[in-house]
């Protein structure tokens, strides 16, 4: 799950994969409206502080209902039940809301808002001694009777705020849409089936609308890595900017892409980097700071993973908000309001701390940012990625400070936009350039 920010985002994703060239698409789209900046930015932290042919299904986001996040739509089991799947590289668990209910369940649950698992004629539990049983997480205590035919698999993914989903590990068969307008299925995925809900993060106002999560992180449950077993092992997406209108399309694609789009890129690789303590995450190196050309002197151990697995520097496409250490962020605002000459704005804007009003100014000239990436790369993002429009005439620095509550910095998908990235898990490396959103 990834809270996120008050944009006017709707994302609308495709799933695409082709058995010859191996790797998944998925379009985004984007609509309105969104959370306040206020509460973007706490969802942002709740969310940090946690740890732990071609085939085409789509991803929509959950602005209409309030939330910023992005969601996939999965059809799952047999008939295939479609649901709606907050897109996550911060976690690893697929899990969806279910139901036993099996007669009279329209009474209960309104059209599509659970999966109701006993409607589904290849839906089965993994048994408690199956292997897969030990790549997840279980409540204690954890009953499980291996002379029983049916001891299912239970599973307890919990969240730092106090987050829960249980239920049994489960598998079913996925269905994904074609672009030849044919079906491919993928006949054992492996998921929560997630009897029990709660707590901010899986329930709140940042997750209307959504009826579970699909973790794309580098764990094995992932769906990128059950999906990565068939297709490949490396996935990329495009997030286009927001504010262009009609929106552009936006992409998420899983699998290997030889032959296509990013091959034909000149891209920039940075190393993917890996943290014991916190195996989910996609960590890279930020070695230093600019803004306009001037190197910001900021401590280099900063960045640095500590000897108890904290600090670090993650790209995370399911928060919103890009977070940096409490020591870097006060050297860029101070370098920013060094160099931006426009008035601020006559109230505080909450959860910013950096704002400008810009309401008689056609064309704000604002600094630009770059990030020097270890591997000698250097993303550049333009302004829009960094400045978002909290109300009408007032831009705001969409950069935080990663408290000690956060313990991790994080470039979010704000930051992203515009860049095809590219998580190639098989040579550790995550690649990125300006022009791959214009190709794929």
């Amino acid at each position: 799950m990834s809270p996120s920010l008050p944009l006017s985002l709707f994302i609308t994703l495709w799933f695409l994969s082709a058995s010859a060239n191996g790797y998944l698409k998925l379009p985004l789209l984007h609509k309105t409206p969104l959370p306040s900046p206020a509460h973007t930015l706490l969802s942002d932290i709740h969310r940090l502080k946690t740890r732990h042919g071609f085939v085409n299904s789509p991803v929509v986001s959950g602005a209409p209902s309030g939330s910023g996040q992005y969601f996939v739509q999965l059809r799952l089991g047999s008939p295939p039940q479609p649901l709606l799947l907050v897109a996550d590289t911060g976690s690893d668990l697929l899990w969806v809301t279910c139901s036993a209910c099996r007669h009279n369940c329209s009474s209960f649950h309104s059209p599509g808002s659970t999966f109701l698992a006993r409607h589904s004629s290849s839906f089965s539990p993994h048994h408690c001694f199956d292997s897969a049983c030990s790549l997840v997480p279980h409540p204690i205590p954890n009953p499980c009777n291996r002379t029983r035919l049916h001891s299912p698999c239970r599973y307890q993914y919990s969240y730092s705020d106090g987050s829960m989903s249980s239920g049994f590990f489960s598998k079913d068969k996925a269905t994904l849409n074609t672009s030849s307008d044919r079906e491919d299925k993928l006949e054992k995925l492996s998921f929560g089936c997630g009897f029990q809900i709660s707590g901010p993060s899986v329930s709140g106002p940042s997750f209307n609308g959504a009826h579970g999560v699909m973790g794309l992180g580098r764990g094995a449950i992932s769906f990128a890595s059950q999906l990565g077993r068939r297709f490949g092992n490396k996935f990329s997406y495009c997030l286009r900017d927001y504010t262009l209108s009609p929106p552009p399309t936006s992409y998420l694609i899983i699998g290997d892409e030889q032959n296509t789009i990013s091959s034909n890129l000149k891209m920039s690789f940075t190393p993917l980097l890996t943290n014991p303590l916190s195996p989910t995450f996609y960590y890279i190196e930020i070695k230093s700071v600019k803004i306009n050309s001037a190197k910001l002197r900021i401590d280099p151990s900063v960045w640095s993973v500590d000897e108890l697995g904290n600090g670090g520097t993650i790209v995370d496409s399911g928060t919103t908000l890009t977070f940096v250490p409490e020591a870097a962020y006060v050297k860029i605002v101070t370098a920013i309001k060094r160099r931006v000459k426009l008035p601020s704005p006559g109230k505080l804007t909450p959860g910013f701390d950096l704002c400008f009003n810009v309401t008689r100014v056609a064309r704000p000239k604002l600094p630009m940012l770059s990030l020097e990436l270890s591997g000698g790369s250097v993303l550049k993002p333009p302004p829009r990625n960094y400045f978002i429009d909290t109300e009408e005439g007032i831009k705001c620095l969409a950069v935080q400070p990663a408290g000690k509550e956060m313990g991790i910095s994080v470039i979010g998908n704000l930051m992203q936009q515009g860049f095809l990235f590219e998580f190639d898990r098989d040579r550790s490396r995550l690649g990125f350039s300006r022009r791959g959103c214009a190709f794929a």
